[in-house]
């Protein structure tokens, strides 16, 4: 099955939007990404298709509104901005869903509530009842109250325990590269798209990972650890570039540059 075809018969889609996507490279809110981010998902919804988004950027909205502390690099600092940005971040999102002519809801996560069966059930409910009820679920990991001993560290893996939990039929990461490739293509030209991926750990001996980016907490290592979560729950992943316009609509007719993790 190809990417067109796996979004076709797919109800239950999870998207992940990384900081890089919904920062503008001065670093402010992409205000336009979320806006067309937001009429796509309203599309999928018109052809009956169910949607969470988990959705990063609460820092980089915190930068936006406050940049005197942008430089600071002190954790209370840092947790601050995130509790200034969610706010703003989740207006946002609010203003372009409204525009669609639909309502969202926030969940703001930790790994103890994946690690608590009383909360999971919490939360599972929460989710069901928004999406049964047409109310586009918006998560994000709590980063205003984590600590290490908490936090899942990163928004890859934070949706990809979020489409187990929802028992999802997809999982889309939007992130700031195309796919896998051999290595990294801003550093070596002649890295190739991995356009299918059936074997994790044999992909892992193949290529060379790299660090994090710029604004996100995660990098290539955290999409493999995502995929690994997913597809070992059935579940299959695409890894595309969410700044590429139209990206949604790209990949369900199938002309979008992308890797697919199969299960």
């Amino acid at each position: 099955m190809n990417i067109a075809e796996l979004i076709a018969a797919s109800r239950k889609i999870v998207i992940k939007i990384g900081s890089n996507t919904l920062a503008k490279p001065d670093g402010t809110v992409n205000t336009d990404f979320m806006d067309e981010f937001a009429a796509q998902c309203a599309d999928l919804i018109a052809k009956s298709k169910q949607v969470v988004v988990v959705s990063s950027g609460a820092q980089v909205a915190g930068m936006s509104t406050l940049n005197r502390w942008t430089r600071k690099k002190d954790i209370h600092y840092r947790q601050a901005l995130c509790a200034i940005g969610q706010v703003e971040l989740m207006h946002q999102w609010r203003t372009s869903f409204f525009k669609q002519g639909l309502h969202i809801g926030q969940l703001l996560l930790t790994k103890e509530d994946f690690n608590d069966s009383y909360r999971t059930l919490n939360m599972r409910n929460t989710l069901f009842t928004l999406v049964d009820e047409g109310v586009i679920p918006v998560i994000n990991e709590n980063d205003s109250i984590c600590v290490e001993e908490i936090r899942i560290g990163d928004n890859d893996n934070l949706s990809a325990l979020t489409a187990e939990l929802w028992a999802a039929d997809l999982l889309i990461l939007c992130s700031d590269i195309d796919g896998v490739y051999t290595a990294n293509p801003k550093e070596e030209p002649d890295a190739e798209l991995i356009q299918i991926v059936t074997d994790i750990h044999d992909l892992k001996n193949r290529i060379s990972i790299g660090s994090a980016n710029a604004f996100g907490t995660g990098g290539m290592a955290t999409k493999l650890q995502a995929a690994e979560k997913v597809t070992g729950c059935g579940i299959p992943m695409i890894l595309t570039n969410g700044g590429t316009p139209r990206i949604l609509e790209k990949l369900a007719f199938g002309s979008a540059a992308a890797t697919l993790f199969c299960v």
